[in-house]
């Protein structure tokens, strides 16, 4: 990869690959550009002193990343990147290429237009089709396990509890366009958890939660219930997960784009949940929403295939729960 550009935009790139929140590349250099804000180490460094097309011939560069911070200079080398691009280089604009190598979008370097401009966010007859026969098949596929699991979880429950409260509660939730809906859990804490009247996400080692709810939300059993929401059609298997509607009021005011991850159905699982633990905090809403918007702009069968297996993964290493 060859970054064009060398102030705030590269130094992104240059701390995604630090952190491995980007992985696998090899970024052969980055070229400073008029306009860049910020400096960079000198030793990784390129000046552009012949064109563009001959340093992907020496360096053998496959990818072009623009993250220059001020595009509107004359020196812009827009003859020499279709150079390139007619030579078979891919040509990535920033957010695009944290799309395809990090699996999410960046709230921090999307504008509006690159939502309705680029690729994806469409929502066709067939992708709705094979979406909802593929949750009719896994739910069918689950049922002879989850039943007897399910009586399990339900009589553990209700011992712990000495027969009081309920085995099974509803809760409001969101779901798509912004409609609420009844979702169901199994019982994972102690009855009237929010005596105080107000929404609370759980949080680590939340003593709300009973001994039998640990242990269920470990393994993700607590939401075996929500088969029945996917039947009816309020969910999908794979989605972004639903919020409450107190969350979500207070989310869309705080971070933007959010009330996008209400453009397909909510799921029982998600890219987001395989992609970053479980979170309590609106710097985690954030960081969950950047991978929500990834599934909404490119969802389909294949992609929920994908999560389905790495939902596997996530339930039998107990992974992410809390």
């Amino acid at each position: 990869v060859l970054v064009l550009g060398a102030g705030e935009k590269a130094a992104l790139i240059r701390e995604a690959i630090k952190t491995g929140e980007i992985r696998g590349l090899n970024v052969v250099a980055y070229i400073p550009m008029p306009g860049d804000h910020g400096n960079m180490d000198r030793d990784i460094l390129q000046s552009l002193e012949k064109p563009l097309v001959k340093y992907v011939e020496e360096l053998d560069i496959d990818e072009i990343v623009i993250a220059v911070d001020d595009r509107r200079s004359r020196r812009f080398p827009t003859k020499d990147l279709i150079d390139c691009k007619m030579s078979g280089i891919n040509i990535l604009d920033l957010v695009t290429f944290f799309e395809r190598r990090a699996g999410k979008i960046r709230l921090d370097m999307v504008n509006p237009s690159w939502l309705y401009l680029s690729e994806g966010f469409e929502a066709g007859n067939v992708r709705r089709i094979g979406k909802r026969f593929l949750d009719v098949v896994v739910v069918l596929a689950l049922m002879p396990i989850a039943l007897p699991v399910s009586a399990l979880v339900s009589l553990a429950i209700f011992i712990e509890s000495g027969g009081r409260g309920s085995v099974i509660y509803s809760q409001i939730r969101v779901k798509q366009d912004g409609l609420p809906f009844k979702i169901y859990k199994f019982r994972s804490m102690v009855i009237n958890a929010e005596k105080v009247g107000e929404a609370q996400w759980a949080s680590k080692n939340d003593p709300r939660i009973t001994r039998v709810g640990r242990f269920i939300r470990k393994g993700r059993l607590d939401e075996l219930p929500q088969l029945v929401n996917v039947i009816k059609g309020d969910m999908s298997f794979v989605g972004p997960r639903p919020e409450r509607p107190e969350f979500v009021e207070k989310l869309s005011k705080a971070v933007p784009y959010y009330e996008e991850r209400h453009r397909v159905k909510p799921g029982l699982t998600g890219w987001a949940q395989v992609c970053y633990t479980y979170g309590d905090t609106v710097a985690d809403s954030i960081e969950k929403l950047q991978y929500d918007l990834y599934y909404v702009k490119n969802y389909s069968v294949l992609l929920d295939l994908l999560i389905l297996l790495q939902t596997a993964e996530v339930v039998l290493l107990s992974k992410g729960a809390q």
